[in-house]
């Protein structure tokens, strides 16, 4: 099978642990490039971040599929490809059932030429959402919630204990209506819930974009690490999990790679299939 395109998770697999590319995950990108292969970032960061995370790549062009697919830029010109807005309304209800949890949410949005990429509600928020929005992120901006309907809604996020966002997650799942949920474990101590757009899926979002290029799912491989990539991996015609993956993933996996995201797991295990060193 001649694979036509790579499509890479960031934290947890083409980032170590410091947020670097690794020299070695950098070469063998490059190297795919110039032999045509297409270079793809699936991640839930959002599109500001991940441009910033993955500059040592910038050459390779690489098309971002970021918040989780819920928006699709190009790196070269920052190109819109596609969006896929959670609605309003089924924001309202998710926010008023977090709020009878004692939950409050980050919203991630699509303002990325507005110069911001998030919004939260509560003023002290370094104590409220416990370390996800940093001090020094100025692409930030305070908002109430209720005061105005909010557009271009990409996330609407959680970031708590696991068992408190477990319980969360079984209520919400009784509100009518289709979206997708998240619930990513392989951050920190903390985990990550978070609800989008039915098509805000890495997978969903691919699909589109390959469909556009002519390219079948066969010819896809796809690295990762947690469980937003679980329908990647399992729909890519290669699906590989990092070594220090979550169980999860791992059980839907075609391969685990035999390195982690610290060792430059991604180089070895694409130099191998791609007889590149």
């Amino acid at each position: 099978m001649k694979y036509k395109m790579v499509v890479l998770d960031l934290d947890g697999t083409l980032l170590n642990d410091e947020k670097i590319i690794s020299d070695k995950n950098a070469h063998i990108l490059k190297e795919l490039h110039k032999q045509g292969i297409h270079i793809v970032i699936a991640t839930g960061r959002n599109y500001y971040m991940a441009k910033d995370l993955t500059d040592r790549i910038k050459s390779t062009e690489p098309v971002i599929l970021a918040n989780n697919g819920a928006i699709v830029r190009s790196y070269a010109g920052d190109e819109f490809i596609e969006s896929n807005y959670l609605d309003f309304s089924t924001f309202e209800q998710i926010y008023e059932l977090g709020i009878k949890h004692d939950l409050n949410p980050i919203i991630h949005v699509d303002e990325y030429n507005q110069g911001y990429d998030l919004i939260y509600e509560c003023e002290n928020y370094e104590e409220v959402y416990l370390g996800y929005i940093k001090k020094d992120y100025d692409r930030r901006r305070h908002k109430k919630f209720k005061t105005e309907e909010i557009n271009n809604i990409l996330s609407v996020c959680y970031f708590n204990e696991y068992q408190r966002l477990m319980e969360f997650r079984n209520e919400i799942e009784k509100i009518p209506g289709e979206f997708n949920i998240i619930l990513n474990q392989n951050l920190s101590s903390l985990s990550l819930l978070e609800f989008l757009n039915v098509n805000g899926c890495k997978w969903r979002a691919l699909k589109k974009y390959i469909d556009s290029l002519g390219i079948d799912a066969s010819q896809v491989i796809a690295i990762g690490d947690d469980n937003n990539d679980i329908e990647l991996i399992i729909n890519s015609g290669l699906g590989i999990a990092m070594k220090n993956a979550t169980d999860c993933l791992k059980n839907t996996a075609d391969l685990i790679s035999k390195f982690s995201n610290n060792e430059s797991g991604v180089y070895y295990e694409l130099s191998e299939i791609f007889e590149i060193k």
